[in-house]
């Protein structure tokens, strides 16, 4: 605690001032008197600073004494004023100058070369990784600043009802959801982050993207990939990346002189149509050949983004020591269009207080990349008034103002009963599909129903039935929820009446903490990883005549608890108790009759061609008691800390994950004696460069004991029979039947799948004639029998390469399922 109170203190005097200090502010306008927003302001020989509002207005506090205070901004000549602070607070407007520069001149240097700009780059791509290692370790306080506005709405949609709803002026024009942050970023190479977030203000709904952290800002132009989060699937190569030569087209516009230093103006634009580049300006330090500012931008015109259509980023770096430069600002820029609705933004970071290389504590970074303080989101007004470094414009201060009094307003008693009374207002037709959710005022507890396609329900074991589910949550406190889901289920053809309740507590939201049960009967599927969902077999079953789903009837008690033992490391174990017993086909209604096809009997091991009255034996009524146990392990688990939990992140190195049941005999009546277990290997998107993302998943396990198990306990498939199939899920086989290779021995299963990302479809010329938004998949598939098949479905757009291959060492069966791609249509 005294570290945090210590910590908290050094970032607001890095913002802020005591009462000594005097606030330095002005307004920067060019020569034609238009305000410049975003212009970084700092004072020499020094890490302290900001950047101007979208009003050109700066203000940060000093003490007194007399400073070097340095104006920059990309298309602007550089500008340095002295200025002497008195006890008093002070204005000092600037006016700053289009940028000079000289195009006549070129460095001896490059005389004899055909092309300056080229060799420019070719210097600073050889200084690139000098730049990347020379600050090993760094620490500094950050602040960000976000804001999102609706530009324009479609003047038929612009009535006074619109206009209220969203806070909008005459034209359509307002502010959606501004946010800002203070914290503390530490870094270590190679990847080794600490971010304590000491203060969050938000206003408004953030329904598109955000960044709030530090580590979403970190803009590195040296990385040969460099990443936008939430907005782009894929890296973008840089303009100094170790091949960018052969991405780019580059041209030196000129040269001029900044505080000693000549600084070359690079033009950037790719040599290919499409594709994940920048195009826009980049400004280089000669003789350095680093980076002194960045002015580049990406559109959907050339590259894959996500939300917005065109996004530009700026950076300004600044010298912290005589070798070693930071970016003292970033600001990224964005604009978008959705169904007539303009909007656009801009999130700016200003980094204060750098520390080079610092000597951090041993144990200092652990798995915990981002701490939120508890008392981060409850920072009054006042608070903010002194610690932020760039001032509110008075459209954000009124913004500000009115959301604030909306949000007291809703936390009145009038306003919760009547939001209750309307959100809990059932809506039928999305009953139908969606379900229906309803929760008191205080939203601790809450109702839902699952919706009427998952009650109502057709197969030829049961006939028709319902299968009525209810949810109900309590919520005690932060840290502490229980959830009860009770259920019932009769089929009209068997008679058969099923009643049981699954039963959540959790405890623990630092260590994934809780406790389960789930007791009563149900008619459940034979294949325990999946099959079909009621609603998808009844389609398929009363449509198609493919009865895909094997049933059998369990009465059945179980347990267990899962908690985090340590960073990374996830136990669960439980206990279940059943009694099982066999049921059979009982109904054989059909909406269509297909030619050639038949019911299949409810006994998944039955021959070809047996009736689907068949009552073969497949299992005689059993018990079994059984453990079960699994421990995962991320390796090198990063988290966030917020007040109400620990948040995994995803790990850059694969998951591990063993199981293991054990089967007992002669306990409580138990008939089963068997013990298996399994080794999971697998990863998710895996970024490879500039093609997308990779996943891949290796199961591999048996039974070491099998000498008593019933066809429920063998280890089970998730295959797909039928034309519904997700392809980006990865563990599954598409064309598997569900049954057939279901084994009591060993398998062996691996599947990969590579996502490219969607503007690859650009550099496929007929793929970008087609006019239609769909989407083809493309399979082939080789069993035993050599069946090959093809399938066209209809979906987002995507291209991905899929390998699928599984082994069940019961009866040696071997299942490959071999190259699928899925591509889009755009």
């Amino acid at each position: 605690m005294r570290r945090y109170i210590l910590l908290f203190i050094a970032i607001i005097c890095g913002f802020t001032a005591s009462a000594q200090q005097a606030l330095l502010s002005g307004k920067i306008t060019d020569k034609n008197g238009r305000v410049i927003p975003f212009v970084s302001v700092y004072i020499r020989n020094s890490t302290y600073g900001t950047t101007t509002n979208e009003n050109g207005v700066y203000q940060f506090k000093l003490t007194p004494g007399t400073y070097k205070v340095v104006y920059r901004n990309v298309g602007y000549a550089e500008k340095t004023d002295e200025v002497s602070i008195s006890g008093q607070d002070q204005q000092h407007d600037v006016q700053l100058a289009d940028e000079q520069f000289n195009t006549g001149r070129v460095s001896e240097i490059y005389r004899k070369k055909r092309d300056a700009a080229d060799t420019i780059i070719k210097q600073v791509i050889k200084k690139r990784r000098y730049y990347m290692e020379e600050a090993t370790s760094f620490s500094c306080a950050v602040y960000i600043k976000g804001v999102q506005k609706l530009l324009s709405v479609p003047k038929s949609m612009i009535g006074q009802e619109v206009q209220k709803t969203l806070d909008l002026d005459s034209n359509g024009r307002g502010i959606l959801y501004q946010s800002e942050s203070l914290s503390e970023y530490n870094f270590q190479k190679p990847d080794k982050i600490r971010e304590i977030t000491i203060a969050n203000r938000m206003a408004g709904q953030n329904t598109a993207f955000g960044y709030k952290k530090a580590s979403d800002l970190q803009a590195n132009f040296y990385e040969n990939v460099f990443t936008i989060p939430g907005l782009a699937s894929r890296g973008f190569v840089s303009p100094i990346a170790s091949y960018a030569p052969q991405f780019y087209n580059y041209k030196l516009l000129g040269t001029s002189t900044e505080s000693g230093h000549t600084i070359d103006k690079i033009h950037v634009t790719p040599k290919h149509a499409h594709g994940q580049y920048f195009q826009g300006d980049i400004y280089i330090v000669e003789d350095d050949w680093r980076i002194y500012s960045i002015d580049l931008f990406v559109d959907n015109k050339v590259s894959n983004l996500n939300l917005v259509d065109t996004l530009s980023i700026r950076q300004q770096y600044i010298a912290i020591t005589d070798s070693v430069w930071m970016p003292a600002s970033t600001q990224y820029n964005f604009k978008g269009a959705v169904l007539g609705f303009k909007f656009g933004g801009y999130y700016a970071a200003v980094y204060n207080n750098y520390k080079v290389n610092p000597s951090f504590p041993e144990g200092f970074f652990t798995g915990e990349i981002l701490k939120v303080d508890t008392v981060a989101n409850s920072k009054k007004p006042n608070y903010w008034a002194e610690a932020r470094p760039i001032p509110l414009t008075a459209y954000e201060e009124r913004d500000y103002k009115k959301k604030d009094a909306i949000a007291e307003y809703h936390k009145t008693d009038k306003y919760l009963d009547s939001l209750q009374h309307h959100k809990n207002h059932i809506n039928y037709p999305g009953y139908l599909i969606f379900g229906y959710a309803a929760s008191n005022k205080s939203n601790r507890d809450s109702l839902y129903i699952f919706p009427f396609i998952q009650t109502f329900y057709y197969n030829t074991v049961e006939g028709f039935g319902i299968n009525a589910k209810v949810s109900y949550i309590r919520t005690i406190d932060d840290f502490h929820s229980l959830s009860i889901t009770p259920a019932v289920r009769y089929g009209f053809s068997n008679k058969i009446f099923s009643a049981n309740m699954g039963i959540e507590y959790l405890n623990d939201p630092f260590h994934a903490a809780k406790f389960y049960a789930d007791f009563g009967s149900d008619v459940l599927d034979l294949n325990n990883v999946g099959t079909r969902s009621l609603y998808f077999n009844t389609l398929s079953t009363l449509l198609s005549e493919n009865n895909y789903v094997k049933y059998y009837r369990s009465h059945y008690g179980d347990f267990g608890y899962q908690r985090e033992v340590a960073n990374g490391v996830l136990l669960k174990g439980g206990f279940s108790y059943s009694s099982r017993s066999q049921l059979y086909n009982t109904s054989f209604s059909k909406l269509k009759d297909i030619k050639d096809r038949e019911f299949t009997s409810n006994n998944p091991l039955a021959p070809p061609g047996t009736p689907a009255d068949d009552h073969s034996f497949l299992f005689p009524d059993n018990q079994a008691l059984v453990f079960n146990a699994s421990a995962l392990f991320t390796f090198d688990q990063r988290y966030e800390t917020r007040p109400t939990g620990k948040f995994n992140l995803k790990s850059k190195y694969p998951m591990l994950k063993v199981n293991y049941r054990r089967g007992f005999k002669n306990i409580l009546g138990s008939d089963v004696d068997y013990d298996f277990a399994s080794l999971d290997i697998s990863q998710d998107q895996v970024q490879v460069g500039l093609s997308g993302y990779s996943s891949f998943k290796i199961s591999g396990g048996g039974f070491f004991n099998n000498n008593k198990l019933y066809y429920m306990d063998y280890n089970h498939f998730l295959g797909n029979q039928g034309t519904t199939f997700d392809p980006t899920y990865v563990g599954s086989f598409h064309f598997l039947p569900f049954y057939t290779y279901s084994t009591n021995g060993a398998f062996l299963e691996a599947h990969y799948q590579h996502n490219f990302a969607g503007s690859l479809f650009n550099h496929i010329p007929l793929l970008r004639k087609a006019k239609l938004e769909e989407v083809i998949g493309a399979n082939y598939l080789t069993t035993k029998n050599n069946r090959n098949y093809r399938e066209f479905y209809v979906g987002v757009q995507r291209l991905i390469f899929r390998v699928d291959y599984g082994i069940s060492y019961a009866g040696n069966k071997k299942y490959l399922q071999g190259f699928r791609i899925f591509y889009g249509i755009r």
